[in-house]
């Protein structure tokens, strides 16, 4: 859905799958210290909203996620993972629930594939499942932000601000009185620095929660069974991921940064030596320089210089090896 926000001074598209919000509004490091200074808001209007209604949404949901959240307290936001049978990353959903709904905003386009999902598991259970996203648009106030949202607007607080489920038709409106807009280029700088994990550029068909660190937000070890959670269990008691999440401290000498999925190499083999992973999101912050999330086989030493391409790159370790 195309955001009405596009028309504000200076909106640059974004493009891919975050195509119908901006990028930025001109001025990409000024937006990123405002997000981190506690100022402005971030529209996220393409995002995909769903509402589970009904007196067992929360207990349907428990047996259906990775999250334990049958006993979840209203206004307390969550994230949870559904999973394939074989473990496999599928959808990540960030809940909360207002005391008769549970609220829960998805990647772009993911959530038809979702609420077909969750519509054929219902069976007997008292719920009722939407699509919301016509009617309402996720906007991100910062941690620290001092705006308030709008009285009745459901909302979902965590350390890293506040995400409101905005009438979409309001948005406009509270955008004028709540500026400056940041660009998603600034929001994903950030959150790229805090080392969080997105479905579709740190996941592929293959991945696992222990390998981006979700074992504890995303994933409850200590709750009934879910489909894929025998994966979850035999690598959390038995074993370790094949993959690890790494982050990346890029050269800054390079005008270019590289793609989702560019080859990462050990420094000390060269450009042409054997692939150990790959780029999954690489961004410029306004402190730090050029950045990236990436994945790496879980044997490569910590301390290893790496290259992305011919650009040298020290590693962070976010997951353990």
């Amino acid at each position: 859905m195309k955001s009405p926000l596009l028309s504000l001074p200076g909106a640059v598209p974004a493009e891919g799958v975050d195509e119908g919000v901006a990028a930025h509004y001109g001025d990409l490091f000024r937006e990123q210290r405002a997000l981190a200074d506690g100022t402005g808001f971030v529209d996220l209007s393409h995002r995909g909203v769903l509402t589970v209604t009904g007196a067992d949404r929360l207990s349907w949901l428990h047996l259906l996620l990775t999250q334990h959240v049958s006993e979840l307290p209203v206004g307390e936001a969550t994230e949870a993972l559904i999973l394939s049978a074989n473990g496999h990353i599928e959808h990540a959903l960030y809940l909360v629930d207002d005391g008769t709904t549970v609220w829960a905003h998805v990647e772009p386009g993911t959530q038809g594939e979702l609420l077909s999902y969750l519509e054929s598991m219902k069976f007997f259970y008292r719920v009722e499942t939407a699509d919301r996203t016509a009617d309402f648009a996720v906007v991100h106030l910062p941690a620290g932000s001092i705006a308030e949202a709008p009285e009745g607007v459901v909302v979902r607080e965590t350390a890293y601000g506040r995400d409101l489920f905005l009438p979409r038709a309001d948005l406009e409106s509270y955008a004028e009185r709540t500026g400056p807009a940041a660009g998603l280029l600034a929001y994903e700088a950030l959150r790229v620095e805090r080392h969080r994990p997105r479905v579709g550029f740190e996941t592929d068909h293959r991945t696992i929660p222990h390998e981006l660190g979700w074992i504890g937000t995303a994933v409850h070890l200590q709750k009934g069974c879910y489909r894929g959670q025998e994966t979850v269990a035999r690598v959390q008691n038995l074993g370790k991921p094949p993959r690890r999440l790494v982050f990346l401290h890029l050269d800054g000498s390079d005008v270019h940064l590289p793609a989702h999925g560019a080859e990462i190499r050990l420094a000390d083999d060269g450009p042409d030596g054997r692939k150990i992973g790959f780029v999954t999101t690489s961004v410029r912050h306004h402190e730090l320089g050029p950045i990236a999330l990436a994945l790496v086989k879980r044997n490569v030493p910590v301390d290893a210089p790496l290259l992305v391409g011919n650009t040298a790159a020290a590693q962070e370790t976010v997951v353990e090896p």
